[in-house]
This record gives structure tokens, C-alpha cells and sequence, in this order.
């Protein structure tokens, strides 16, 4: 070994996030000590962003296959049939560890990434989404956070091209230390022309694509696999730096040679750079690699062939090339103004083997990289059952009016169009409905078929029941879809937990992994890509546990999608049934100042039930607008419809023998508001009421105000007032 190279020892490995059993692991399997670069490898590909080494295990037992499913999880995205010859292509991703320290780069490297996931199988992105997390607003850094998180996101999306639909943002004091930064971008390819990262054919060429390798990012995947403690400014070197403008150029360079047929296999250098991707494509097809580290576009001098596998400078991406193409591809990559470079090739040796100025710097079976990677069972604590709170011991401390006045202009209930304003979400004209209601409508193509897109989770839910919680993150992605008329196809996910090495945090995640489980299998709603994200905590205090689900929905026509806004004359009704539940809900939290109790218990036969007599009503053209129930149960529906419509409501009826209060704002489940003509009122009431379906006519919408039961009017104006003022005032310093 070169003298320049370190010593390889137990405090070099312990720096690599490794456990002494596992370098012994490494010692067995190759038969000697590592090179120092072996060791980076092994480092980036048996790290948890990697090798899923504590989930793997859990993640087995997901439901990924229906008929419509054409790749589940194992490659960069997801792919579904979506009729016409169409395909639909998406993931999920996290990008948190670097956001927290570098919170626009991070937040714009992980857009930049997730829409590579998406374009190195074919398809042109169309929509991207995210899910945020954020500290107490009173932290000191969480104003410095959200600033930088959101034009992270809205300069890398609106600088690549592609709208940014939708979305969720949260705050709580939990994420102080760690805050989440879940991306999710989705794409449209023909079935017949997805690429995959599987490589075939030995001697074929490897080719380099894109922008040049700098020293930012290494450690990245290293990184973002441990928990924080007091260093996170120290950090800040392994946080990427990213080029939307570049990577728009990668995208049209990619889809022109895919298009031309020079492409065999193609792999985004994500998380771990040059080492997963080329890892990846030899191991999937049963090939070795050999690169050699000289043909590297560099961007800094003098650069180490570990400084270079372990980069993970943005906007690159490896291909193995059809050998006859190599001219024509490379003619197009120089059009693009891109780095095109022959840095390797396939063998039939099963052997990864790198090369750096004339020395053999790796020599590792390519197969155990990833088969061999350690696989763990961790102990696992469940969460202990919380009581189901009586709603009548619960005495409002304030009037229901004032209650929802402070509701809507709570951190977590206000509008978020302070967030949304700063993404386009029109860019590429196909945008239906844009944020703010339940979910996204993107049209495909010329139409008339469009994709209904949400992120959701309820991570309070989580944290008091895992099981339940994971039931109702996807349940309540299946509604909003549902919501709109579209039919829920599948999704993809974004599993965000604190240590695994402690047991109640480990119980946390089986739990929400078997409830999302029996939610998707129960509303044929399988799970098609995913990411996990673990050791999100810092100096011992972890985050909520947040399993994000961001859901794809399919609807025929987007003319005949409905939204939230009902008008005057309109008669409004409550479909579903109603109990009450305030533990775990927000007015519980907000307003009576208790975090507690049992989450609403989740009836997926009834989910399935009511969303599917919901969507047949609105596919007729039998509803005129719709709103799923969730946070602020249906006191904040009635209220986002309201404002929405910009049209008052008399609440003239409620469900009987529950107190008011609860009634208002109890989180029950499997529950929609929706609006009809009054033509359709008894027709709608009939039909209810033939499938065995709770509803409930609570007024007919008009004037401009809205009246709760024996409470002053609130006119749609103060409404909107409490709703948009809080985030705006917050970010400007005035709340």
C-alpha cells in the first residue's frame, strides 16, 4: 500500500461508521486488510442509506405486486401501467442530514437526485412533490431553516423545469435537531422504452456522463447513516453542491441517446457516487467492473482514486454503452456541452476492480458488496398502548369558534401558500389543480388522463400507536387521491426514524411498516419504491416517527375532476361515520394542550367502503366538490371548502349524541365532506343509504360567513385572515 495512504486502523474504521463485527466481516470476506479506498467503499455500501441493513429484513413483508405494477422495488424508481402504452415513474427520497446543515443545497440536491432517479429510467419528469419536517418555530434555527429548505427546493425545480405540485410541511419540537426533507418527483415513459441499471454483455463499454467530480459530498451516504451530536457545522464539506441548469442538460442528453438506442444500462450516481452505481449495474447482471480512475473528468486537481469513488458531486450518471453506438452517443453529449468518457468496462471476473495511476486501488467480489452486507434483526420494543380518550372528560377551554380561529392559524393548520408561491407549479402547462387542496391533478400528456398526486403521514399517530399510524399515512393518501375521482394505483415511500439500535425506536418502525403494510394490501395500494431513513436524531433525541407515503392515483379525465371549493346553493354532506375520537388530534394538542391517547383506530374495510362509494359519485358527476377529513376533523373541512369557495356555511346539523365539540373537531376516519346541487341531494341520500353508508346533510353553503351550532358567524374574510397571516408573519420576524 502507497505510504501516502492511512493506516488502516480501529479508529480510522470506527471514523468510517463501521462496528468492529463487521470490519471483521469485511477481514473474512476479502481474505486480507483493505486498501484504504476498499475501506471507503465498504464504508458507503454497508452503511444503512446503502445496505437498508436494520430494515431490509422488515421490508420484505410490503406488498409490491398488483397487475399495473411493472418494476417494484430494486431499482433507481418505481414504474406503473397507466393505460395508452403510458408509464408511470416515481420515488421517494430523503435528504435530511444535509439539509439540516446546509439547508439549501441540501434541499436542492435532493431535488436534483430525485429527479435523476426518475429520468435514468426513461422518463421525462413531470411533477415533483415533498414532504417537510421542521423544528418548534420557536428554535432558534427553524426560521433560518425554512427559508433555506424552500428555496432549495423552489431554485432547483424551477430552474430544472418541473413543476412542484404538492406537498406537506409540519412543525415540531422533536425535529429541532433533524429536520426532514423528503423529495418525490414522477415521470411519464412509454411502457416499451424503461431503462434499467442492469448491465449485460462483457467488454462493453462504461461510460462517465455529465458533470465533472469534485471533492464536495464525500462521506455523503456515510453521513446521512449516523446520528448527530454537537458537530453538525463540521459536516458541511460532505453536503453536495448542485447545478439545475446541468442537470436539465443531462436530462435532454439522456432521453436523446435512449431514444437512439445506444443505451444498455444506465445508473444515477446518487448516494455513494461512482462506487453504488458501478457496484450496482455489475452486480445486478452478474458481471465485474473495471474502471480506471484516470479517465475521470475532474474538476479539482490531484484528486485520490478515494476521493473519487466515494464523490458524490451531482448531476452524473454511469451507462454501459452499446459498443457500435459509442460515436453517435458521444457526438450528443458534446452537443449538450456535457462530460462524455470511456472510464472502464464490464468482465466476466464477478470482480470490482480500480484502478488509479497505474496501481490497483480495488480488487473486491462485486457481489458480496451488496450480498454480503450485514443484515440485521434488531431487537424491537412495541410501543406501549395509549387509553382512548373519553370525549365527554374533555371540557372545551374555549368557545368552538375560537377554537377553529386558532386552529387555522396554527403552525401546522395555517395555509402554506408563503411555501407553495415560491415553487411553479404551473411550468409545463399540464398543472389541473395546483397545491392547497387535497391532491395534485397533473395532466398526462394532451389528456384527457391525469395523475393524482399526495404526501401525507400523521406522525403524532405514529408516535402513540405505530401499527395505526402506518395504516392511516396510507389510508389518507388513498382518500386525497380518492378525493379528486382518481383511482389510487400505488406509491412510494420515505420510512423516517431515529436510532435502530434502540429498542422502542426499532419497535417504532416494525410497527409502522406492518401497519402500512396491511393498509396497502387492503386498499390495493401496493408500495412500488422507497427510501429509509434512520439515526435521525441528535445527541440522543429522536425524531417523530414519520413513515412518509406519497401516493399516485390515476383519473380518466381531469375535466371531471372535483375540488375542495363548494359554491352557493349547494347542498354540503358528511359521508362516513362519526364517533368523536380526540385522542391524538389536533384540537386535543392545540387547544386543550394535551398530546395524548390512542389515535383513531383505522377500519380499512370501511376506508375502502366509503372511498370507493365517494369516487363512483364523483366519476357519474354526481358531486360537485369533495374534501377527505383528517387533521382538525370536520370543523377545518368545512372551513377549507369555505374559503376555498370563498362561500359561508350555516352548520345546521351534527351527529347525534356526541358532544359538540368532538363532533367538530374529532379525527374519526374514513370521512369525506361532500357538495351536491340540491337536484342531488335525495338521490345522493338514497344511494348512502342502499350501500349502508353513514351520511348526514349539515347546510346548504352561501352568504359569506360561517356559523357553527349556537356560535357567532365568522365571515369567510376573518377566516381567511387566521389562515394566511401566521407563516408569512413568521417568516417575516412579526410572529
Amino acid at each position: 500500500m502507497p505510504s501516502s495512504e492511512p493506516e488502516i486502523t480501529p479508529e480510522l474504521v470506527a471514523g468510517h461508521g463501521l462496528k468492529p463485527d463487521e470490519y471483521e466481516r469485511i477481514l473474512k470476506l476479502i481474505g486480507r486488510t483493505p486498501t484504504f479506498t476498499e475501506l471507503g467503499i465498504f464504508s458507503a455500501m454497508w452503511n444503512e442509506h446503502c445496505s437498508y441493513k436494520s430494515s431490509r429484513l422488515h421490508l420484505r413483508s410490503l406488498p409490491t405486486k398488483a397487475p399495473w405494477v411493472i418494476q417494484g422495488p430494486g431499482e433507481n424508481a418505481g414504474v406503473i401501467d397507466i393505460g395508452d402504452g403510458d408509464a408511470c415513474i416515481f420515488k421517494m427520497e430523503s435528504h435530511n442530514h444535509p439539509s439540516f446543515i446546509e439547508p439549501y443545497q441540501g434541499a436542492a440536491t435532493g431535488v436534483g437526485g430525485i429527479l435523476r432517479d426518475v429520468f435514468t429510467m426513461g422518463a421525462r419528469p413531470i411533477a415533483c412533490l415533498n414532504l417537510l419536517r421542521f423544528g418548534s418555530p420557536e428554535h432558534a434555527k427553524t426560521r433560518h431553516l425554512v427559508g433555506g429548505v424552500v428555496a432549495g427546493i423552489g431554485g432547483y425545480g424551477n430552474s430544472f423545469g418541473v413543476p412542484t405540485v404538492g406537498g406537506s410541511v409540519n412543525f415540531h419540537t422533536r425535529y429541532d435537531g433533524n429536520i426532514l426533507v423528503n423529495a418525490m418527483a414522477v415521470g411519464i415513459a412509454k411502457t416499451n422504452e424503461i431503462f434499467y441499471a442492469k448491465a449485460t454483455g462483457v467488454g462493453r463499454p462504461i461510460v462517465y456522463l455529465g458533470s465533472k467530480t469534485g471533492r464536495d459530498g464525500i462521506h455523503g451516504a456515510t453521513m446521512a447513516s449516523a446520528s448527530f451530536e454537537a458537530d453538525a457545522e463540521e459536516k458541511r464539506p460532505t453536503v453536495q453542491v448542485g447545478d439545475p441548469f446541468s442537470e436539465k442538460l443531462l436530462l435532454e442528453a439522456c432521453l436523446e441517446i435512449m431514444a437512439k438506442g445506444c443505451v444498455i444500462a444506465i445508473q444515477d450516481m446518487g448516494a455513494a457516487g461512482l462506487t453504488s452505481s458501478a457496484v450496482e449495474m455489475g452486480a445486478k447482471g452478474n458481471l465485474g467492473i473495471e474502471l480506471d480512475l484516470d479517465k475521470v473528468p475532474c474538476r479539482e486537481q490531484g484528486m485520490t482514486a478515494y476521493e473519487m469513488m466515494l464523490s458524490e458531486s451531482q448531476e452524473r450518471m454511469l451507462m454501459v454503452l452499446d459498443p457500435a453506438r459509442e460515436a453517435e452517443a458521444e457526438a450528443i453529449f458534446v452537443k449538450w456541452g456535457l462530460d462524455f468518457a470511456i472510464i472502464g468496462k464490464t468482465t466476466d471476473t464477478l470482480r470490482f476492480v480500480i484502478k488509479h495511476n497505474g496501481q490497483t486501488k480495488v480488487d473486491l467480489p462485486i457481489k458480496e458488496l451488496g450480498d454480503e452486507a450485514p443484515l440485521y434483526d434488531r431487537p424491537h420494543k412495541p410501543t406501549s398502548k395509549k387509553p382512548v380518550i373519553d370525549a365527554t372528560a374533555i371540557k372545551p377551554p374555549v368557545s368552538n369558534r375560537e377554537a377553529l380561529l386558532k386552529l387555522l392559524a396554527s403552525p401546522d393548520q395555517c395555509s402554506k401558500r408563503w411555501v407553495w408561491e415560491q415553487y411553479d407549479h404551473l411550468i409545463l402547462g399540464n398543472t389541473v389543480q395546483p397545491p392547497g387542496g387535497d391532491s395534485a391533478i397533473v395532466r398526462v400528456g394532451e389528456g384527457p388522463k391525469g395523475l393524482a398526486l399526495t404526501t401525507d403521514v400523521t406522525q403524532r399517530y405514529c408516535e402513540a400507536d405505530p401499527f395505526e399510524g402506518g395504516k392511516q399515512a396510507v389510508a389518507e393518501a388513498w382518500r386525497n387521491i380518492t378525493a379528486t375521482g382518481a383511482l389510487p394505483l400505488a406509491l412510494t415511500d420515505n420510512l423516517n426514524f431515529g436510532n435502530p439500535e434502540k429498542p422502542e425506536i426499532m419497535g417504532q418502525l416494525v410497527g409502522c411498516v406492518q401497519g402500512i403494510g396491511a393498509a396497502a394490501s387492503a386498499l390495493d395500494f401496493p408500495i412500488v419504491s422507497g427510501n429509509v431513513s434512520l439515526y435521525n436524531e441528535t445527541q440522543g433525541r429522536g425524531i417523530l416517527p414519520t413513515p412518509s407515503i406519497g401516493g399516485v392515483g390515476l383519473i380518466a379525465d381531469v375535466l371531471k375532476a372535483v375540488g375542495i371549493a363548494f359554491t352557493s346553493g349547494q347542498k354540503v354532506f358528511l359521508v362516513g361515520n362519526t364517533a368523536g375520537w380526540l385522542g391524538q388530534s389536533i384540537y386535543l394538542r392545540d387547544i386543550c394542550g394535551q398530546e395524548e391517547g390512542a389515535p383513531p383506530p383505522v377500519d380499512l374495510l370501511a376506508e375502502r367502503k366509503t372511498g370507493d362509494f365517494v369516487r363512483g359519485l364523483i366519476n357519474a358527476g354526481r358531486v360537485a366538490a369533495c374534501h377527505d377529513l383528517s387533521d382538525g376533523g370536520l370543523a377545518l373541512a368545512i372551513a377549507e371548502m369555505a374559503m376555498a369557495g370563498k362561500t359561508g356555511l350555516i352548520v345546521k346539523k351534527l351527529p347525534n349524541n356526541i358532544p359538540v365539540h368532538a363532533s367538530l373537531f374529532g379525527e374519526d376516519q374514513a370521512r369525506y365532506l361532500v357538495s351536491v346541487a340540491p337536484t342531488n341531494a335525495t338521490d345522493l341520500q338514497s344511494s348512502a343509504n342502499a350501500a349502508g353508508i353513514s351520511i348526514l346533510e349539515i347546510g346548504t353553503a352561501g352568504g359569506d360567513a360561517l356559523q357553527l351550532p349556537d356560535e357567532a358567524p365568522i365571515s369567510i374574510l376573518d377566516l381567511r385572515k387566521a389562515h394566511e397571516e401566521w407563516l408569512p408573519a413568521y417568516m417575516d420576524g412579526r410572529a
